[in-house]
């Protein structure tokens, strides 16, 4: 039984140079969250797919909660539009609050950080120390090729076969939220 979803954590990218259908996909998943009535968790920073993810999702009415380390902040690219901004001494409390604020997550497309974020959230949860709903937004099958490193290591027993229980895979912002109300929902019946 998953608790009640009243935020939601995403893992993105800020990467300046990504192509705009994963702009895109950050603009639509904010819309989303805030249509859904959650308050966004994110990184921080307003840049890339972070700073799109935010921005609209505040403009659909949503609250944004930023949190980010003070060396981001001393870069410039905090996002000083949140409802609440967090400055943290560094990364690794950073990666905490987002995990501990969060009763849902999901990761967008993004670099090494993203990966180490979801990762830390599929160990965690594979060893019980949350139960918190977990998406992997595939955008442009982004995420095919880890999708297939998790199946081969399932092969070759480096993994248990339960690991892809431990999350949902969708192709879309839509999907995503669609599939974390079906939780809400499948719960009050």
């Amino acid at each position: 039984m998953h608790p009640a979803i009243r935020s939601v954590t995403v893992y993105c990218s800020s990467s300046r140079e990504v192509a705009p259908l994963y702009l895109s996909a950050a603009r639509e998943l904010g819309t989303a969250i805030a249509g859904a009535g959650w308050r966004l968790n994110y990184g921080g920073n307003d840049l890339g797919p972070m700073g799109a993810l935010a921005s609209a999702a505040r403009k659909a009415g949503g609250k944004v909660t930023g949190i980010t380390p003070q060396l981001l902040v001393d870069e410039g690219v905090a996002d000083t539009h949140c409802d609440e901004l967090i400055v943290t001494c560094g990364m690794r409390e950073r990666k905490a609050l987002l995990e501990s604020r969060g009763d849902a997550f999901i990761a967008l497309p993004g670099g090494l950080g993203t990966l180490e974020e979801l990762f830390e959230i599929l160990v965690a949860k594979s060893l019980g120390i949350h139960a918190k709903p977990i998406v992997l937004l595939d955008i442009d099958h982004y995420y095919a090729p880890l999708l297939t490193m998790i199946d081969h290591g399932i092969q070759r027993k480096f993994m248990k076969p339960r690991i892809r229980s431990l999350f949902h895979s969708a192709s879309n912002a839509e999907e995503a939220v669609d599939w974390l109300k079906q939780l809400i929902a499948a719960r009050k019946d």
